[in-house]
């Protein structure tokens, strides 16, 4: 299938160089530094959004969270994909302290949001009434609805999944908020570290010098996010787009019902799009500038790889909870129609993912 090749700037604008670059990585630094303010500021709180303020207001510590990750990818991201225009041995020894940081950050708030998803899934699928968390709900946490036709839905026995659901239920609820409260804790322990705060420290000189090569400032970056976008053209090019254009692909569902607890072969090149789709959408950034368009065609296609990644995680702890020893059969069987019901939500999103990147068109909002 024959791709459209985004221009990622306006040839009309001149050469952007290494000066561009400066500019955004100070930027990401300050921001990064705003957040951390604020975190500290708000005692650290929790990523499910209870903290001294509550969740939504302007000191949100979930906020806060939040605005660390998303500099510290941003930074990271461009390190990757403009590492010849930056002094190598320091872009070398601040990529893998960005990805643990970012990491460490990221995994509280994977916890809760799975969480969410597996609860609503199950009371969708059953009618079970028992609770089902919804602080720290994000976008894209609570079950859209699905883009393009939906999967063939599943035809379970309801009333065998109605007497297991509750149990299913409470037992991710156990096992998923055990998770979730070791990451708050790995967090906080990571936020008050030495490692940390050597971070902190670079990032924080980042904000004023940004140690670029000599000759960054007559370096162009359009080569460097042309080659980002080449990479992520061929790793879409890569994936079995012809099966994702069905909404229900029956082949990669029977492989995702198999008993290996390893994860599912067929979502590796799909994560791997998804992160280099960010790449690509961080080098546009520091390429047109801070009131650059959005592409909307970039955006459907994150949004629908956010959903792949969301629904294949919760699938994998569906199974995950369904090989606990000594679990009545009734949690077992409402946990394999989970599971299943996770996999067509799989299925679904690579369908999104297809109609959105095969769109001609890229525009503003």
């Amino acid at each position: 299938m024959a791709q459209q090749h985004l221009d990622p700037t306006d040839p009309m604008a001149g050469p952007v160089t290494g000066d561009a670059l400066a500019g955004y990585l100070r930027a990401q630094a300050t921001e990064f530094l705003r957040a951390l303010r604020l975190h500290r500021e708000t005692g650290g709180g929790t990523a499910n959004g209870s903290g001294p303020h509550g969740s939504g207001s302007p000191a949100d510590p979930v906020d806060a969270a939040r605005a660390l990750r998303r500099a510290v990818r941003r930074i990271s991201g461009s390190l990757h994909t403009f590492r010849p225009l930056l002094d190598s041995d320091w872009s070398e020894s601040m990529r893998p302290e960005l990805a643990w940081l970012s990491g460490t950050l990221a995994m509280e708030h994977a916890y809760s949001a799975r969480l969410e998803r597996l609860l609503l899934a199950l009371h969708r699928l059953s009618g079970a009434v028992f609770p089902v968390q919804t602080a720290g709900a994000t976008a894209g946490t609570a079950r859209p609805g699905r883009s393009g036709p939906p999967a063939p839905p599943a035809a379970p026995d309801r009333g065998n999944l109605t007497v297991g659901a509750a149990k299913a239920g409470a037992l991710l609820e156990r096992q998923l908020t055990l998770a979730r409260t070791r990451a708050h804790s790995t967090a906080l322990q990571a936020l008050g570290s030495s490692r940390f705060h050597a971070v902190a420290d670079n990032i924080a000189v980042l904000a004023s010098e940004v140690p670029l090569v000599p000759d960054a400032t007559t370096i162009r970056l359009h080569p460097h996010t042309v080659a980002a976008q080449d990479r992520l053209t061929d790793a879409v090019t890569a994936l079995p787009l012809v099966t994702a254009g069905h909404p229900y692909n029956a082949e990669a569902l029977i492989h995702g019902l198999a008993p290996d607890p390893a994860p599912h072969p067929q979502d590796t090149p799909w994560h791997q799009v998804r992160l280099l789709l960010r790449l690509h959408r961080y080098a546009r950034e520091v390429l047109q500038g801070p009131n650059a368009p959005v592409d909307v065609r970039l955006l459907a296609a994150g949004q629908a790889l956010d959903r792949h990644r969301d629904a294949s995680e919760a699938a994998a702890a569906a199974a995950q909870a369904a090989r606990t020893p000594r679990i009545a059969p009734a949690t077992a069987y409402a946990l394999g129609v989970l599971h299943a019901d996770q996999r067509h939500e799989v299925e679904a999103a690579r369908f999104a993912f297809q109609q959105a990147w095969q769109k001609q068109t890229v525009g503003t909002p």
